[in-house]
């Protein structure tokens, strides 16, 4: 295993590469919303910045345009693949992501589904299906895993979606700390129903949520309901060895302290 952290795309790449080698770390997964960003010029920006600090992207994580509440209430209507009112040009959105992926050299292409509904019968499972089975395929052109990251739904729900595109080039980014703060399982208990799947993981801590409208609170890793110890012997039990990749949601001096204070505790463990 190898620390990283989570790098969102600018127009100052470079810099951000820096801040990756500054904090002594070798790795990171880039991260953006806008894909305005997807260009051939920004491919020879990110190449020539990761090549100089010598940091390998190991996951581009797509998000996608439109309204995203983080919440339990707005949340199941605005996030993902799921709501039918954003679902064609968010796959648009992720089709340009495959492909700039598989420009950048990258083998992984990550991003929350949504609210993947329980029950399989729910008339919107198969549509996110079929639009999944479709954007899989994209990705096994290029030679790419697609990844989702955990959170939106329980262990079990993302299992029976992977298991139904059939389980090939097909995985996760295990957040353990979403599991948490959308109250959707224990992320140590949940390796034993998806650990194998797992391709990335976020180093991310939280608390569960108290209030049914509202996640529960991202805090400082080792303050919240995360077993790092326990975790990460699970993953090593399923013989994990790609990057673990610090999250810390907060902004300024605050969060690189956070983050130095993570990969201390986190360099112990692995």
């Amino acid at each position: 295993m190898e620390l990283g952290v989570l790098v969102a795309l600018n127009h100052d790449v470079r810099n951000e590469m820096k801040k990756v080698r500054d904090l002594g770390l070798n790795t990171c997964q880039l991260c953006c919303f806008d894909d305005s960003f997807f260009t051939d010029e920004m491919v020879v920006l990110i190449k020539e910045a990761s090549e100089e600090f010598s940091v390998r992207i190991s996951h581009f994580w797509c998000g996608w345009a439109g309204p995203m509440v983080w919440d339990f209430q707005s949340g199941p209507s605005t996030l993902g693949l799921v709501p039918t009112a954003y679902r064609d040009s968010r796959m648009q959105t992720l089709v340009k992501g495959i492909e700039f992926t598989h420009k950048l050299g990258v083998s992984d292409i990550i991003t929350h589904v949504g609210f993947i509904p329980e029950d399989p019968n729910d008339r919107e499972y198969n549509g996110v299906l079929n639009c999944l089975q479709y954007l899989v395929q994209k990705c096994k052109e290029r030679s790419i895993h697609f990844l989702f990251e955990t959170g939106q739904e329980t262990p079990v729900a993302l299992l029976r979606m992977i298991e139904d595109l059939g389980g090939e080039n097909v995985g996760i980014n295990l957040d353990p700390a979403n599991l948490v703060l959308y109250g959707k399982g224990n992320p140590v208990d949940a390796m034993d129903v998806f650990g194998k799947y797992v391709r990335g993981v976020h180093a991310k801590d939280g608390l569960y949520p108290t209030n049914p409208k509202f996640l529960g609170h991202e805090v400082q890793i080792g303050h919240g309901k995360v077993n790092f110890p326990a975790l990460i012997s699970r993953l090593k039990d399923f013989g994990y060895e790609g990057a673990i990749t610090i999250e810390r949601e907060i902004s300024g001096d605050q969060q690189i302290a956070d983050i130095l204070e993570s990969k201390k505790l986190l360099e112990a463990l692995i």
